[in-house]
């Protein structure tokens, strides 16, 4: 996969991806995501946060994908890169098998690509500040866009804990490794499937924004 950082081309393979749940930290917002999910029939995690392996080519920047069946949905989260010694913050999405997700949030996981934005930053420039980067996506709905989630990292477990936590670092060293950090609560409404998602980070320091939008095709189930 090619992505920029700072004016430069990276090319990356990756050989490990991570999906990082239930990771906020705030024991409140935690139970709110975990009363979303179980409006659709999902089973509360054993612990938290989990750390969920996923195929590494489900990576993708691609913006038109398809999806099977109708229950399917995206999430913004932070995504972290480690490729040959450096380590990166970029964008993705955990766009995830809500029917499925009932039966095994695992397989869930693995049923659908992740959609990743072809910006990265340096990571460790922004340390610091890092609970500042502010996350928001929208989902278009009947031709508008409608805002998803709204929020900044500091929702979320340092990204720091959660590498450690799915021993990132040590991934990386057969390739590069990513791992999505985790996601906000929806605004409103629940939990949805929709026509396109769009996501975006901003740092409020600088004022720069890494964007993505994916076009969602839903393909039919057939028994």
């Amino acid at each position: 996969m090619r992505f920029t950082c700072a004016g430069n081309t990276l090319d990356l393979s990756f050989t490990n991806c991570v999906v990082a749940g239930w990771t906020g930290r705030n024991p409140d917002a935690i139970q709110h995501h975990i009363d979303e999910l179980a409006e659709l029939g999902v089973a509360p995690p054993s612990t938290v946060p989990l750390y969920y392996r996923v195929s590494a080519n489900l990576l993708t920047q691609d913006d038109k994908l398809q999806f099977v069946g109708e229950g399917t949905s995206g999430e913004v989260e932070p995504m972290i890169v480690i490729a040959d010694g450096k380590r990166y913050l970029g964008l993705g999405s955990d766009h995830t098998d809500r029917e499925l997700e009932a039966h095994s949030v695992a397989l869930s996981k693995q049923a659908c690509a992740k959609p990743c934005a072809s910006e990265l930053w340096e990571l460790d420039p922004l340390l610091d500040r890092l609970d500042s980067i502010e996350l928001r996506s929208w989902i278009r709905e009947n031709g508008d866009w409608t805002l998803y989630q709204e929020g900044t990292l500091a929702a979320m477990r340092p990204m720091a804990d959660l590498m450690e936590g799915c021993a990132l670092e040590k991934l990386a060293q057969d390739g590069a490794a990513a791992m999505l950090g985790g996601t906000l609560g929806v605004k409103s409404g629940g939990v949805r499937p929709a026509a396109a998602f769009r996501m975006e980070m901003r740092d409020p320091e600088t004022g720069n924004v890494i964007t993505h939008e994916y076009e969602i095709e839903t393909l039919p189930i057939v028994a």
